[in-house]
């Protein structure tokens, strides 16, 4: 399983009366000049969206292997990076805490 885990801030919408416990909970990143520009890199090579293309850079520039997302394709592998919707039918955090590769 991964030590870290990154969450589109779209999924903290839902939960916003709990915004505060997970600030205070996960690491905030910073957007670099080096995410900018591989985030680019994204939207040019794999046609995303400019800011789902950021996430994924932020994820893949700081070795973050799992993104709870709605936003791209269920189970979904991009240089490392793997995206598993957190509404899906088949969510399951327990497995994804004990490391299955079963949402």
């Amino acid at each position: 399983m991964a030590d870290r885990v990154m969450v589109d801030t779209n999924v903290l919408l839902y939960a916003y009366g709990r915004i505060q416990n997970y600030l205070l909970s996960w690491e905030i990143l910073d957007i670099t000049g080096a995410i900018v520009l591989e985030a680019v890199r994204g939207v040019r090579l794999y046609q995303m969206a400019y800011w789902d293309a950021q996430i994924w850079a932020s994820a893949r520039m700081n070795q973050i292997p799992l993104v709870l997302s709605e936003d791209f394709g269920e189970g979904v592998i991009i240089e490392g990076v793997r995206f598993v919707n957190p509404f899906g039918s088949n969510f399951n955090i327990e497995a994804l805490l004990s490391g299955s590769r079963t949402e």
